[in-house]
């Protein structure tokens, strides 16, 4: 049961997994927003400087694609090692792989090649989310999880604030930008320090130690696929692929949007501006994900207060608003676009505060970390078809970023929809 006596950790230990995780989930963010900051310059290095705009953006979809594919592999692999290594080692290994990966392509000179270390490096970023939230879920009481969940879901925005500041302090110029690589690889003794020092999951541990012969022989994978848990995956699914189809493919486009529109004011403006102002995306990433930040610490804490189901629906419902309002009625150099950014990043990423307080309490301990792998990264691969399709939507398009942002904000309206078939009951403790 749950509140059964279990071996706990001391007051030290918990305060260490809440910040090992906190700050392998930030760099994780740090990762999943270096392509979308320096995705132009880069890519007119590697193909060339003439190469035209609408190559420049499938690029970005491309690229886009691979962390998003690669991510949600990581999250079965990973989630599958947590259950079976360890919540602690596996997270450790995450963040190894994510910062190799990022090291990895500092070296790389072909489109191609970037996309396939692209995808290798992302592995360890939808590894790294299952383990940390199960590992935080299961390391503190039940009481104060609502804001736990809402912290660890701001530690990825952190991380895009952070590469915001260092792109604005430091602009990402055509002929400057695989520095960012070395910053993103900087996290590798961070995974190296998780692994020699933060402690395992009691729960874990316990659970392990309890289990039969039988139960043993069986796989955490084939367990959360299969009835009586099949059904639990699937909710887990549909509810972790609208935050993330919304986040990949909607709001991401802020950033490249406000690259697109400093490029169009240079080029109109002649001698006047001779080259687009580096640091426009720079402040966008910044003020989008500086709303994430506040928005998702709320996320857990609406959840426990106004219940599972009502706070998802009015998440929805504000992110489908916001959205639409942005992408319809203003553009990058309007005033009121950072703020209404900002407004975009605090009410479509409380989501990512709600995913950590729920997810978990869908599955027991056993298989706990390959289901909340499974529900929140599988998702990533109907946003990586998304994002795909609005590379051809761009072009259908003519290159109008604001119908693409506008079409793609249509998720929340599925998601406010998706919410109702969870059971009114759910929500509360942890299952061992």
């Amino acid at each position: 049961m749950n509140d059964a006596p279990l071996p706990a950790l001391s007051r030290r230990q918990r305060y260490g997994v809440l910040l090992a995780a906190f700050l392998a989930w930030m760099f994780a963010g740090l990762e999943i927003s270096l392509f979308v900051l320096v995705h132009r310059q880069m890519t007119l290095e590697l193909l060339g400087a003439g190469t035209p705009e609408k190559d420049v953006t499938r690029w970005f979809t491309w690229f886009q694609a691979a962390f998003l594919f690669g991510a949600a592999a990581g999250g079965w692999l990973f989630g599958f090692l947590g259950d079976k290594i360890g919540r602690s080692r596996a997270l450790g290994a995450g963040v190894l792989c994510y910062s190799v990966g990022a090291l990895a392509c500092f070296f790389v000179r072909a489109p191609e090649l970037m996309l396939a270390v692209r995808f290798l490096a992302c592995l360890g970023v939808g590894g790294v989310w299952p383990n940390a939230v199960a590992l935080v879920a299961e390391a503190w009481p039940n009481a104060s999880r609502p804001f736990l969940a809402g912290l660890l879901g701001a530690s990825a925005n952190v991380g895009f604030v952070l590469l915001g500041v260092v792109g604005y302090l430091w602009p990402v110029e055509a002929d400057s930008w695989r520095w960012t690589f070395l910053v993103a690889a900087s996290p590798a003794l961070i995974g190296v320090l998780i692994l020699a020092l933060v402690p395992e999951s009691p729960r874990w541990v316990t659970s392990r130690a309890a289990k039969v012969e039988g139960e043993r022989a069986s796989s955490p994978l084939r367990a959360v696929l299969t009835p009586p848990l099949l059904s639990r995956t699937v909710l887990g699914v549909m509810l972790g692929a609208i935050p993330v189809v919304g986040s990949a493919a909607n709001a991401n486009w802020l950033v490249p949007w406000t690259d697109h529109a400093q490029q169009e004011r240079a080029k109109a403006s002649g001698a006047e501006l001779k080259k687009p102002d580096p640091r426009g995306k720079a402040v966008t990433q910044m003020t989008r994900s500086g709303g994430a930040v506040f928005g998702s610490l709320l996320g857990g804490v609406l959840a426990s207060a106004l219940g599972r189901r009502f706070s998802f629906f009015l998440i929805s419902l504000g992110a489908l608003a916001a959205s639409t309002y942005i992408f319809a009625q203003l553009d990058p150099l309007h005033p009121q676009f950072q703020l209404f950014a900002f407004a975009l990043g605090f009410v479509g990423i409380t989501y990512f505060g709600w995913l950590p307080l729920f997810l978990p309490e869908l599955f027991p301990t056993r298989v706990r970390s390959t289901g909340t792998g499974i529900s929140f990264n599988t998702g990533r691969v109907v946003a990586a078809i998304v994002v795909l399709s609005a590379g051809f939507l761009l072009d259908a398009f003519a290159g109008d970023y604001s119908q693409v942002g506008l079409w793609s904000g249509m998720i929340y309206a599925v998601g406010m929809l998706v919410i109702w078939f969870v059971p009114r009951k759910t929500g509360g403790k942890l299952e061992d």
